[in-house]
């Protein structure tokens, strides 16, 4: 919806109309308006049907002030923009197994409150999102594990054998729990930005670390506070270190990306393709690699045309296309400040190298971005220009590869751009790039 639809909305909305949610996609709008409120009418409907108990209370007391507390201890590490991780379901998953679906819709709110109180502020619908994503996906895995816990006490006699199915009930309602929260979560994100990778999101292999070493917390957590609510006091430094050690990695994550594209930025670029190129050479050549130096054609046009956010996103669309032809051991980042990338290539010969920079190219060129605030389907359409250097020389360093792929990009840009151009020697003094 552009600029012109606001004065029309204001006069019936108020100040309403300035509201950021208004300036999503009319399809997601509605999908985010949708699951908030199906989570306020979730919640009406258990409230009316909860019976509130004091053991219930006190148990759903206890585990949430242990969850805000990991909030407050963890406070000064921040909360990372994006979609992030948290040590959170350890306390909120036996909130919705062990109590009726009603405290598992609100322990979220609470939670969700708090941050935005205490750490960062986010826009409004924002938190209200994943507050309603929270709390349905805790709902069903409340009533998923209601309806199998008489099966187990019927068909499994007490003992060990008990324990172990109980344990099993837990995990697998946990493993519903994120798989509804991450559908709805990853529905908003990749309608809010296309560009957004599910994979890097959820399945790499220290994000799925990270689900498996909560959710073994949560089912420990689980038993134990079913014996005894107070038992959540001891695993409250345990959850804490979690939640550390999950933040610390994220920052440390973020000190190496650049935040527009997602891939490294510029100086861990550097710093990591040194390391590999040092590698390479102390095997005395036996080891091919490439580097790759490219750079977005005529994307001054881009941003006088269609705008600096356009321009952003042009970038961020190049990125996604580098990570979908790269193999996920090569090193791919931003190259100074501009609209260049760089990518090393390992354990690729000179006509390997030149038939991956091809097939960026090519996948490139089939971009159209469509135009940020744009009201006409305006769309950028965009190609880029490499220039690829590989190893051929056993004392050559990084340096000599950039500068060699520096200089076939000038050759590329030079003989029409669109187009990729190889060079096995170092170029000639005072040869450049532009």
């Amino acid at each position: 919806m552009g600029p012109a639809a606001v004065p029309g909305r204001r006069r019936w909305m108020g100040p309403a109309a300035e509201w950021p949610i208004w300036d999503l996609p009319a399809w997601l709008r509605v999908v985010v308006l949708t699951v908030i409120a199906a989570d306020v009418v979730a919640i009406a409907a258990c409230v009316l049907f909860t019976t509130v108990r004091a053991h219930d209370a006190l148990l759903f007391g206890l585990l949430l002030s242990c969850d805000i507390a990991t909030v407050e201890l963890t406070r000064r590490s921040g909360e990372p923009a994006g979609h992030i991780k948290s040590a959170h379901p350890v306390w909120e998953l036996p909130i919705a197994l062990l109590l009726p679906p009603v405290y598992g819709l609100v322990a979220p709110i609470v939670r969700v409150a708090f941050t935005q109180w205490r750490i960062r502020r986010s826009l409004a619908y924002r938190r209200a999102y994943t507050m309603a994503a929270l709390g349905l996906s805790y709902a069903a895995a409340s009533v998923a594990f209601h309806a199998l816990t008489p099966v187990l006490s019927r068909h499994i006699p007490a003992g060990g054998g008990r324990v172990v199915a109980w344990a099993v009930a837990v995990v697998l309602c946990g493993v519903l729990q994120s798989a509804v929260n991450n559908l709805l979560v990853m529905t908003a994100v990749k309608g809010s930005d296309p560009t957004e990778s599910i994979r890097s999101a959820l399945f790499t292999q220290e994000v799925l670390f990270d689900d498996a070493a909560e959710l073994s917390v949560g089912v420990l957590v689980a038993y134990a506070v079913a014996a005894s609510a107070f038992m959540a006091l001891f695993a409250l430094p345990v959850v804490t270190l979690l939640q550390r050690s999950q933040r610390h990695s994220q920052l440390v994550n973020d000190a190496r990306i650049d935040g527009k594209t997602g891939l490294l930025n510029a100086a861990t670029w550097q710093r990591e393709a040194a390391v590999q190129v040092t590698r390479a050479t102390r095997t005395r050549g036996s080891a091919p690699l490439a580097v790759l130096l490219a750079d977005a054609d005529h994307f001054k046009n881009i941003n006088d045309t269609h705008g600096h956010q356009t321009g952003d996103a042009v970038l961020t669309a190049i990125a996604q296309r580098f990570a979908e032809v790269l193999r996920p051991g090569d090193l791919c980042g931003r190259f100074g400040i501009g609209d260049e990338f760089a990518v090393l290539l390992l354990d690729t010969t000179a006509t390997q190298a030149a038939a991956i920079a091809r097939r960026i190219c090519d996948a490139v060129a089939a971009l159209a971005v469509p135009a940020v605030g744009g009201t006409d389907g305006a769309v950028a359409q965009v190609t880029i220009s490499i220039g690829v250097a590989a190893m051929d020389d056993p004392a050559s360093d990084l340096d000599d590869l950039v500068a060699a792929a520096d200089h076939a990009l000038y050759k590329a840009k030079e003989e029409g751009r669109n187009t990729v151009r190889m060079t096995l020697g170092l170029p000639e003094a005072g040869a450049g790039g532009s």
